[in-house]
C-alpha cells in the first residue's frame, strides 16, 4: 500500500516503501519545507471533513481567542483547535473530561511535524456524557450557592402584572392566558424568545434580565416571572440548563417560576427558580389564586366580622346595663351637696355684713390719724431729726479727713527717708548695664560695656575701659565720668 503525491511543480512522485530499486544518486532531493507542504496537501485532500469521537483533555483558551485541546482515547491523542471566530458557534463548549464528537478537517502543523483537527462542530457523544456534563455543572453552581433555599423569594399572592418568557407562537402562552382567565385575569407581558436552538439560551437570559431592568415609571414592571416551555426531548430542553440561563434566574430580583417541559422533565433552571411548576398551566395556577374563591373568602370574613361586632356590641350593652344598675339614684347622689350649699349660702350673708363692719371701723380709725395738724407735727419732727443727723455726719467726716491726712504725711516722710534718691543726694551713683541690669560689683563690669549712671539730679551715659585694677574700678569710673560723657 502506498500513496501518490503530486508535487507543486506538477510531477508525480511515488511515495511508498516498495519503490523500484534505484541507485541513491537518482532519487530527487526535497527540502524539508517542500516535503511538509506535500504532506499537508495530501492530508487535507484525503481528510477534508471527518467526525472524530474522543475525550477532551488539556483545554487551553489562548489570549488571542483560539481554543486548544487534546482529543484522546485509550491508544492515541489528536491535537485539536477551535478558531476564535468559530468558538461562539460551538454548541458544547470544551470541558475537561467530556466525551464528544468533533467535526472538522484534518491538517498538519509543519513547525512541529504533527497533524491536528480544525474543529467546526462539537456535540456530546451520547446521553450519558450529556448527563455527566449537566451533573458537573449542577455541582459547580450549587457550590456557588445559586440553589440555596435562603435565596428563594416568596411568590406574591395577587400580582398585578405577570411577565412570561416563552415562545410567542407555541401553545404554552395560550395555555397560560387561558388558565389565568379562568382563575383570575391579570395583565400579562410576553417577552418572545426562542426556546430551542443555538440562540435560545442567550435569548432567555436576556429576557429575564430585561424584565428586571425595566424602569418603575415606564412599562409596568412584572411582580412575578414565568419561564415556560412545552414538552420536548432531552436535547431540546438543554438551553434551560445553560449556565447563563441559570445565573440569570438566580440573580432575578423578581420572583421567578420555572415551568419547563412536563412533570418528569428537570432542568437546572428549576433549581435556581423561586418556584418550580410541573407544567406551564400549573405555573399559571401558582401565580394567581382563584378569584371566585377569593371573593367567597372575603364574604366569609365579612360575615365573621359582622358577627363578631354584633357579639361585642351585645356584650358591651350588657356590661353597661349592669353598671347602670349599680349606680345610686340621682336624688340621693346630690342630696348632701345641695344641703351643704344651702347652709353655706345662709351663712354667707351674715359673714359679709360682719366683714363690712370690721373694715368700716378700721377705715374710721385711720381717717382720724390723717388730720393736717397731726401730719404737720410729724413733718416737723422728721426735719429736726434730719438736721441733727447732718451736723453729726459733718463733724464725723472732718475728724476722719484729718486723721487720713496725718497718716498720709507720715507715710510720705517715711518713704522719702527710705528712698534710694536720698542716698544718691549724698554723693552716691546708681550703675546700670545693658538692659537696665544693676551692677553692684566692679567685677561684673566688662571692658567696653555701655553703662548708665544715675545721679540725684539725672542720668549720664558712660563706657567702661580696661587698664585699671579691679579694686580701683569704682574710682576709675568716677574719673571717666568727667572726661568720657556722651
Amino acid at each position: 500500500m502506498g500513496c501518490i503525491m503530486r508535487g507543486m511543480t506538477g510531477e508525480t512522485v511515488l511515495a511508498n516503501d516498495e519503490q523500484p530499486a534505484s541507485p541513491a544518486g537518482n532519487l530527487r532531493e526535497y527540502s524539508v519545507s517542500e516535503l511538509s507542504n506535500y504532506l499537508k496537501r495530501a492530508v487535507e485532500e484525503g481528510f477534508s471533513w471527518v467526525r472524530v469521537r474522543g475525550e477532551i483533555s488539556r483545554v487551553s483558551r489562548h489570549s488571542s481567542g483560539h481554543c486548544y485541546f487534546d482529543l484522546k482515547d485509550d491508544r492515541a491523542v489528536l491535537a485539536s483547535i477551535i478558531w476564535k471566530g468559530t468558538y461562539p458557534r460551538i454548541k458544547v463548549k470544551p470541558e475537561q473530561g467530556l466525551e464528544v464528537v468533533c467535526s472538522g478537517r484534518i491538517t498538519t502543523f509543519p513547525s512541529q511535524s504533527k497533524y491536528q483537527i480544525i474543529v467546526e462542530e462539537m456535540e456530546l457523544a451520547g446521553l450519558g456524557a450529556l448527563m455527566a456534563m449537566l451533573e458537573g455543572r449542577k455541582k459547580k453552581l450549587a457550590a456557588e450557592g445559586l440553589f440555596d433555599a435562603e435565596r428563594k423569594k416568596k411568590i406574591p399572592f395577587l400580582p398585578a402584572v405577570i411577565g412570561v418568557v416563552s415562545s410567542p407562537t407555541g401553545a404554552v402562552i395560550r395555555d397560560i392566558m387561558h388558565r389565568l382567565g379562568d382563575r383570575c385575569p391579570r395583565r400579562v407581558l410576553l417577552w418572545p424568545v426562542s426556546v430551542q436552538g443555538e440562540r435560545a439560551a442567550n435569548d432567555i437570559a436576556a429576557a429575564i434580565r430585561g424584565f428586571n431592568d425595566l424602569p418603575r415609571n415606564g412599562v409596568p414592571r412584572p411582580d412575578v416571572l414565568i419561564v415556560a416551555r412545552g414538552g420536548g426531548s432531552f436535547e431540546d430542553l438543554l438551553p434551560f440548563s445553560e449556565e447563563i440561563v441559570v445565573r440569570a434566574a438566580a440573580e432575578s430580583g423578581i420572583p421567578l417560576i420555572s415551568a419547563v417541559g412536563h412533570e418528569t422533565d428537570t432542568t437546572l433552571i428549576d433549581f435556581a427558580a423561586d418556584k418550580r411548576a410541573p407544567t406551564p398551566t400549573a405555573a399559571a395556577e401558582m401565580a394567581v389564586p382563584v378569584l371566585r374563591d377569593c371573593a367567597e373568602h372575603v364574604v366569609s370574613l365579612h360575615q365573621r366580622q359582622l358577627r363578631a361586632i354584633s357579639r361585642a356590641m351585645d356584650q358591651r350593652q350588657r356590661q353597661l346595663a349592669g353598671l347602670v344598675r349599680s349606680l345610686p339614684r340621682l336624688d340621693s347622689l346630690f342630696a348632701l351637696p345641695r344641703q351643704r350649699f344651702d347652709a353655706c349660702a345662709g351663712r354667707l350673708r351674715q359673714a359679709l355684713f360682719v366683714n363690712l363692719q370690721r373694715h368700716s371701723g378700721r377705715l374710721g380709725r385711720a381717717s382720724t390719724m390723717l388730720r393736717p395738724r397731726v401730719i404737720a407735727g410729724e413733718i416737723e419732727r422728721s426735719n429736726e431729726c434730719v438736721a441733727d443727723y447732718a451736723s453729726r455726719m459733718e463733724r464725723a467726716f472732718g475728724h476722719r479727713l484729718k486723721r487720713a491726712g496725718a497718716s498720709l504725711e507720715s507715710c510720705s516722710r517715711m518713704l522719702e527717708s527710705l528712698s534710694y534718691r536720698a542716698i544718691l543726694s549724698r554723693g552716691f551713683v546708681l550703675v546700670r548695664g545693658a538692659g537696665g541690669a544693676l551692677r553692684r560689683r566692679a567685677s561684673g563690669v566688662q571692658a567696653g560695656e555701655r553703662l548708665t549712671l544715675t545721679f540725684a539730679d539725672g542720668e549720664v551715659k558712660a563706657v567702661a575701659t580696661d587698664g585699671a585694677p579691679k579694686s580701683r574700678k569704682i574710682g576709675f569710673f568716677r574719673n571717666k565720668v568727667q572726661g568720657d560723657l556722651f
